[in-house]
């Protein structure tokens, strides 16, 4: 069923129509949609930032499996390696100030 709604035309170069579609399928939308929000100044969604948002969070869980294996070895009292508990408790310091390194990014993200 056709629509009522009024139609903008608009001319474009092939180079110009091969971006927008680009841009359009990054943003996960069909081209009219894309163009209706990008033309009203509307927010338009990025799969890249959600992408690299994932990747964020996947590596924020590594380093906290990886420093509870630390905090793991620090608890245990009869282990040998009781020399690098300095130089373990100090990497355990180091991953926490990473993790909230990221925090930081995600949230700005």
């Amino acid at each position: 069923m056709p629509s009522n709604k009024p139609v903008l035309w608009t001319y474009v170069t092939a180079d110009e129509h091969a971006e927008i579609q680009a841009n359009a399928k990054r943003a996960g939308l069909s081209c009219s949609t894309y163009m209706k929000r990008v033309c009203l100044g509307l927010p338009t969604p990025s799969l890249e930032k959600q992408q690299c948002r994932i990747e964020l969070l996947k590596i924020n869980a590594d380093l906290g499996r990886l420093g509870g294996l630390f905090k793991l070895c620090l608890s245990e009292k009869e282990t040998p390696l009781q020399t690098l508990h300095p130089q373990v408790r100090r990497v355990l310091r180091e991953i926490e100030a990473r993790q909230l390194e990221m925090k930081t990014l995600i949230s700005k993200i």
